[in-house]
């Protein structure tokens, strides 16, 4: 089965590419099959990832930013593959 993990944080306004740099920094060990980073208005940094486990797995997640860096806890969110569309 495949899982997609979502992480998504706000930054303080003017802090985007602070908070971009820092999403991109972060190592997960192991490493997921795919990952993704982008961005978005209002300085959110949205990253997915994708791992060949089912969907309760404990996987390596991206930690909570500084928050100096943050308007709020980030989110997340846990998605599985659906087959056949």
């Amino acid at each position: 089965m495949t899982v997609a993990l979502m992480w998504e944080a706000r930054a303080v306004a003017g802090r985007g590419e602070d908070l971009l740099a820092w999403a991109r920094a972060q190592e997960l060990a192991p490493a997921p099959l795919r990952r993704e980073t982008l961005r978005a208005p209002q300085d959110r940094v949205l990253v997915i990832t994708w791992w060949d486990a089912d969907l309760a797995a404990t996987l390596p997640e991206l930690p909570e930013p500084d928050g100096e860096l943050v308007t709020r806890a980030v989110h997340r969110w846990r998605f599985e593959s659906v087959d056949g569309g």
